[in-house]
């Protein structure tokens, strides 16, 4: 019992981290339709720039400024790369990839070479390294950390979209930018705006991170991303809600199947990837569950009907 307490838990607080890098991931290329493969570079970046502030100020003041310095970093990467580059690829996908690949490798190598290839240990005060007994399991504290901020990030980001007027321009635009611009609304201004809270996230993704695994490298954040694509597209590119239940349950059979499988968690997700995706309808024709239910009832209804 209490090693699935353990592996629950811990799951859950893997599926937070997988849904704060998703949730920019899933705006940015949800509702602006840019596909950024730097989203992780930007946790990279924020990750390491937190880890220094946290190891120069030390304790929880130290670490509380490296989650706001984390967050900003990612964010300024944002507005500076939708600025510099983007904003000149809106609607060319091609070359949207080119240049955020690019950028997601460069910009690992770029840390590489000032902080050096080797993990770096990222500084846990003392209040966040300990456990706690939840039904005879001892449960590390960050994991509990982790859940809270992704349900304030989960409420923060609907109402943002639903409850604000950045929020209904962004939808709006999405759906008919010609409209939305000729009715004297600046949709560019709102994207970079999405663009910035993308950013952010992934940055307040690489902070806590650094707490999760207790350790900080290069390629970190890379590695990280794809998890995050799995998540996006397990849960549905328009639904928030849907990528925090994606990332859950992304988090829960990788930590499952870790345990109960000697290690594959990772095949674990990719089969769970296939299996959602193969079963997922198609546009205008029925899911395969559907076919297979008429395959499975359609003997009995001919049945019943010659013996009528």
């Amino acid at each position: 019992m209490d090693t699935l307490v353990l592996l629950t838990l811990t799951g859950l607080g893997l599926g937070a981290l997988y849904f704060l890098i998703a949730s920019g991931l899933a705006l940015i290329f949800g509702l602006m339709d840019v596909l950024n493969f730097a989203h992780g570079a930007f946790l990279t970046v924020a990750g390491y720039t937190a880890w220094r502030t946290a190891e120069t100020v030390g304790g929880v003041p130290g670490l509380l400024l490296a989650a706001v310095v984390g967050t900003l970093t990612g964010l300024a990467l944002a507005v500076v790369v939708e600025l510099v580059l983007i904003r000149r690829l809106y609607g060319r996908v091609r070359e949207q990839i080119l240049v955020t690949v690019g950028l997601s490798l460069a910009i690992p190598a770029a840390v590489q070479t000032v902080w050096g290839a080797d993990a770096r240990t990222f500084p846990v005060p003392d209040a966040l390294s300990g456990t706690v007994g939840v039904l005879g399991a001892r449960v590390p504290v960050n994991r509990f950390l982790l859940i809270a901020v992704a349900v304030l990030v989960l409420f923060g980001v609907q109402l943002f979209l639903t409850r604000t007027r950045y929020g209904l321009i962004v939808r709006a635009g999405v759906e008919d930018r010609a409209m939305v611009t000729a009715l004297g609304i600046d949709v560019t201004r709102a994207f970079t705006l999405v663009f910035a809270l993308g950013g952010a996230l992934a940055g307040l993704a690489g902070v806590l991170g650094g707490i999760y695994f207790g350790s900080l490298s290069p390629h970190q954040g890379t590695s990280l991303l794809i998890f995050a694509f799995v998540v996006v597209i397990i849960g549905g590119l328009g639904s928030i809600p849907g990528v925090a239940l994606s990332a859950l349950s992304v988090g829960l059979v990788q930590q499952y199947a870790n345990y109960y499988a000697g290690g594959y968690g990772d095949l674990a997700v990719i089969i769970l990837l296939a299996a959602v995706v193969l079963a997922r309808p198609k546009a205008g024709t029925d899911s395969p569950l559907l076919r297979l239910r008429r395959a499975l009832t359609a003997p009995r209804a001919q049945s019943a009907g010659g013996t009528a």
